[in-house]
């Protein structure tokens, strides 16, 4: 079954199914006060990005494109995507939604960094993300991890 990836609208709608998931906060409390201050259009541009089982959104993640000027990840530095609140429905787990959604951002072809939750570590090494050196002053109790399409091209020519 192709798993289909749409980038989610800012609405009253999706703010509420958002309240679903664990990972809720700060973000999209700012993006509800915007909806609030201006009863923005239904399709005003949102970072997250979720997968639908009928009409139950029931996994969803947050990209950011991450300027060169501010990468303090990759040598050279260079844009990145920055992958937020990856989360999955308890009962739509071990489904392949989140492997959709990491696919999916993998797709655009650029870096992506992201910090691993508790117990997530073994999902993102099988999806090719490797640990960073820690640095305490960058990381901040932080575990990122990071993948690179070059890594994916290597791993195929082994």
């Amino acid at each position: 079954m192709e798993l289909k990836v749409e980038k989610l609208k800012v609405n009253y709608k999706t703010l509420e199914e958002f309240k679903k998931f664990k990972e809720y906060g700060i973000q999209e409390l700012s993006m509800m006060e915007d909806l609030q201050a201006n009863i923005i259009e239904n399709d005003s541009e949102s970072p997250f990005y979720g997968i639908y089982f009928g009409d139950t959104l029931v996994a969803r993640m947050s990209l950011y494109q991450v300027d060169a000027k501010y990468d303090r990840y990759f040598d050279p530095q260079q844009n990145y995507l920055e992958l937020w609140k990856l989360e999955v429905l308890p009962s739509y787990q071990g489904k392949g939604y989140g492997t959709a959604l990491v696919e999916f951002a993998k797709g655009f072809g650029l870096p992506i960094k992201t910090n691993g939750r508790v117990k997530s570590q073994g999902f993102w090494e099988r999806m090719g993300f490797q640990p960073v050196n820690y640095d305490m002053a960058r990381d901040l109790s932080e575990n990122p991890l990071t993948w690179h399409p070059d890594q994916e091209k290597e791993n195929i020519q082994h």
